[in-house]
């Protein structure tokens, strides 16, 4: 059974387990324990804080985890990125208040800045020759300024709600940050091995489904060539006749994002009857 360590609250927790439910991958409807096993496929979920799935998986305790990227960087641990898992983006930057007229990274020089991530900040500051004074705080960093405990921050940075609620700007973006899938350096068995590329292949499968919508749409043959010129596809849209032989079927995948930019058009040039489905996977 393969052992997959997952932050037991928090930021990346929610969307770890909805990746691991829709992956087809059940587990018991209990109080959620330290260690639970599927009960339709052969892994356990470890539950973990972020900052311990580095170390688990990197000594064996867990074979793979889900973790942020930034936990990967700030850890040294000998882990490798397996997959990046696309949600829970976000970056580590370096705010100062809002009120200071910032003349660039030089200006960090002296001073003091607190972070929960000093490794991270300490790469940065050697790599551009800036001798400040690091100040670990685990929690609450971005009031630190507004009482006095520093001068600047280095923070996870999502929306920047926090930074403008706490009077302060971003002002050097250090490195993005996302969910990843981490595996150790010791070799796992052939049994273990099998079920970890299922993993990676069924996560793969619901990512790639992701921010997509499939379009069926009756369409004049007369006005296919302009319909195929509109629409993207997997490879190409498909086109089925229908049994009046001036029509015929066309189906395509596209990116939600053009969504309604692409039925605008294909409602133009002679599309009618437009169905739209969400997809639950794509199976390479």
């Amino acid at each position: 059974m393969l052992r997959i360590a997952v932050q037991s609250k928090g930021r990346l927790y929610e969307e770890s387990m909805e990746l691991i439910a829709q992956a087809g991958i059940k587990f018991p409807a209990t109080k959620r324990t330290l260690l639970v096993p599927s009960r339709n496929f052969p892994v356990e979920v470890l539950f973990l804080r972020d900052d311990d799935i580095p170390d688990s998986v990197a000594t064996g305790t867990a074979d793979v985890g889900i973790v942020g990227f930034n936990e990967v960087l700030e850890k040294r641990q000998r882990v490798t990125v397996l997959h990046e898992l696309g949600f829970g983006r976000c970056r580590l930057s370096l705010a100062i208040s809002k009120d200071v007229d910032y003349p660039g990274r030089q200006w960090f020089n002296g001073k003091k800045i607190a972070t929960s991530y000093p490794a991270i900040l300490r790469d940065y500051l050697d790599k551009h020759g800036i001798c400040a004074d690091i100040h670990v705080i685990n929690g609450s960093v971005e009031i630190a300024p507004g009482i006095g405990l520093a001068d600047g921050i280095f923070d996870i940075v999502s929306s920047g709600g926090t930074l403008v609620s706490n009077n302060l700007a971003e002002v050097e973006k250090v490195v993005d940050s996302q969910a990843v899938l981490i595996g150790g350096n010791l070799p796992l068995s052939d049994e273990k091995q099998s079920i970890l590329e299922d993993l990676i292949f069924r996560f793969k499968s619901v990512m790639a489904a992701d921010g997509k919508k499939y379009l069926l749409m009756n369409v004049p043959r007369r006005s296919l060539d302009g319909v195929l010129e509109i629409l993207p596809g997997i490879k190409s849209p498909t086109v089925l006749p229908l049994a009046d032989a001036g029509w015929c079927s066309v189906h395509a995948v596209i990116d939600e994002s053009q969504f309604w930019d692409i039925v605008t058009r294909l409602k133009k040039v002679g599309a009618e009857g437009i169905l739209v489905l969400d997809i639950m996977k794509m199976v390479p």
